[in-house]
């Protein structure tokens, strides 16, 4: 399990234990996190679980697959080095303390 922290645009945290082999998205989705649509379920079929990972975080996450970064172009004002899909992250015990700050809206 790990203990994720949501940001909204707004500045509202949302701190929830997530369990490991869920994504980062369904832990947003299950615990109502305002800003994560999640359109398609978690397919990498859209952008509207976009976020911005902390810098701290970037270079701990497994990098973006190529699906993954095709749908980023998509995304509401994306970031080169920040920007994933919480679809594409899978929580294990290594992602404690992770940080994401959600966009001003998805698209």
């Amino acid at each position: 399990m790990a203990k994720i922290t949501y940001i909204e645009h707004n500045g509202t945290e949302h701190v929830i234990d997530v369990a490991n082999g869920l994504t980062v998205m369904e832990g947003a989705r299950d615990n109502n996190v305002p800003g994560i649509d999640a359109d398609c379920g978690g397919a990498c079929a859209c952008s509207t679980c976009h976020v911005y990972v902390h810098p701290d975080w970037v270079a701990k996450l497994p990098a973006r697959e190529d699906m993954e970064e095709d749908m980023l172009d998509f995304a509401y004002q994306p970031d080169p080095e920040r920007s994933r899909l919480t679809c594409q992250i899978k929580v294990t015990d290594a992602l404690d303390g992770l940080v994401v700050q959600l966009p001003e809206k998805q698209i």
